[in-house]
């Protein structure tokens, strides 16, 4: 018999970066394979943050209507962002009122803003949103770089992790950790966010 109580379901919720995530990226096929929700944006070559952020705020307002079980069920999301994803989804956390429907996140090769080497379009994010994720959300939370990331150095990424509030792992040779990285629908990033989910059996044990 368990010794936890019954954990609310959680939407598992994708973020991709600049550019959007073609069909053989991990995000993509996440979606065909477990059912998680990519989220949309309007512009993808040349995204402003603010709206950025307010894309997802809209679809997020719109995912708890559609899937929330009662009047007064907790929404549970789970976030995979990646790349530019990750910065959409620190500066909402700043901003939103929801960000405490946000109960895991797994935060894949985040550029590093400061750098002068950056596409124009990514660049433009900068400075980078570096406030800390809500206490609850920072224990269930894992940055995932690459030692030999293009757009960010392994200092950089730990950096920004630490920031964030969150713990970091670095994988070695593993590039931008996209499609061209060969981590086909990545089963061991899938692993690492369900794990983070399970975290919340904390909250709830007995």
């Amino acid at each position: 018999m368990s010794h936890f109580a019954e954990i609310p379901e959680t939407t598992v919720l994708l973020l991709p970066g600049w550019l959007n995530s073609g069909a053989q990226h991990w995000q993509c096929l996440w979606a065909q394979k477990h059912g998680a929700v990519l989220i949309d944006q309007h512009d993808w070559v040349t995204p402003r943050r603010g709206d950025w952020v307010a894309a997802f705020e809209t679809q997020l307002l719109d995912l708890h209507t559609r899937t929330r079980r009662s009047e007064k069920s907790a929404p549970r999301f789970a976030v995979a962002a990646h790349s530019l994803g990750c910065h959409l989804l620190a500066a909402w956390l700043a901003h939103s009122a929801h960000a405490d429907w946000i109960n895991a996140a797994l935060l894949v090769a985040p550029p590093d803003l400061n750098r002068d080497d950056l596409p124009p379009a990514v660049a433009r994010w900068a400075p980078a949103i570096e406030t800390p994720f809500p206490r609850a959300l920072q224990a269930r939370s894992r940055v995932v770089g690459s030692d030999n990331d293009p757009f960010s150095s392994e200092l950089a990424t730990r950096a920004l992790a630490m920031r964030w509030g969150v713990e970091a792992t670095l994988k070695p040779n593993a590039g931008h950790l996209n499609a061209d990285s060969g981590l086909g629908d990545w089963p061991e990033g899938w692993q690492q966010l369900q794990q983070l989910i399970d975290r919340e059996r904390v909250k709830y044990g007995h």
